[in-house]
């Protein structure tokens, strides 16, 4: 085992573990074991350059992806531009904290305005994403215009949630994760990440382009597993990304932000069909 995996073997665990159930199927009943999938709160911390860390956020998540999720979730807020932002991201202080990567810090190469945390009145968790912000009006302003492309075939989105239930590496042991995949037009995946949060997933996903520098995500396709709201629209929209599918519903507020802001929203993608809710333009489909 490498020392890469040593390190990581106990994050993975944390990812799913394993508890006793009574499982009842019909007159059977059984004592067996179980994978659940793992939660745990994490901090968000931000410090400018001789700054002392602020506390931005607390989200309960899936460990693993931490520094992504952190990122990520700086990013969608209008609170990081991008990678040349990012001076250093660091863990809890192992003498403090017994899990370093539940403290997460992220250190820029520019002064931090502290009041926007007081300002915007941040609170996140696995369920709800950023809640309670009148935020339309307020993503317009960190949102850049997307551009028109790509036009994509019915076919290619059509393949999509398998290859995204294909890379679910922890959904396949505890059947409770979310996923939020990226794609290229073609249909190939680009990466995916998983979190008990709907948010959380896509967060990661789209830290994980921040950090490699791939930012926005023109051309792109943003799958979730889930259904949509509002404010999962709003992170793809200032990630850049132009098409964002689901394989269940969104909200009317989500179509609306989706018209609003010139993504292309998908919903309803399994089987053979889907819905096809904002900017059908992207999709190369005859019109009814």
């Amino acid at each position: 085992m490498s020392e890469r995996d040593q390190r990581d073997e106990p994050v993975l665990e944390r990812r799913a573990t394993t508890v006793r159930v009574t499982a009842v199927r019909g007159a059977s009943v059984e004592r067996r074991d179980d994978r659940l999938a793992g939660e745990e709160p994490m901090a968000i911390r931000v410090a400018g350059p001789g700054q002392l860390p602020v506390d931005v956020a607390i989200t309960m998540r899936t460990p693993g992806n931490e520094a992504e999720l952190a990122v990520g979730f700086l990013h969608s807020e209008g609170l990081l531009a991008s990678r040349e932002e990012v001076a250093g991201i660091e863990t809890g202080d192992p003498a403090r904290v017994s899990r370093p990567d539940d403290e997460i810090t992220v250190r820029l190469t520019r002064p931090f305005d502290t009041s926007l945390v007081a300002q915007r009145h941040f609170a996140a968790t696995a369920s709800c994403g950023i809640c309670g912000k009148a935020a339309l009006d307020e993503v317009h302003v960190r949102s850049a215009p997307i551009p028109d492309g790509p036009v994509v075939n019915p076919a290619v989105l059509l393949a999509l949630p398998a290859r995204l239930r294909e890379a679910q590496a922890v959904f396949d042991a505890t059947g409770g994760l979310h996923a939020a995949g990226l794609f290229d037009a073609d249909g190939r995946v680009v990466v995916v990440r998983e979190d008990i949060g709907r948010h959380n997933a896509l967060d990661k996903l789209i830290g994980s382009q921040l950090l490699a520098g791939a930012l926005p995500l023109h051309g792109r396709i943003i799958l979730l597993s889930g259904r949509v709201g509002f404010e999962l629209v709003q992170k793809a929209a200032v990630a850049g990304a132009p098409i964002l599918a689901a394989v269940s519903a969104p909200s009317d507020l989500a179509v609306q932000a989706a018209e609003e802001l010139g993504v292309t929203l998908v919903g309803f993608l399994r089987g053979d069909g889907f819905n096809v809710y904002a900017r059908p333009d992207r999709v190369a489909v005859g019109r009814a």
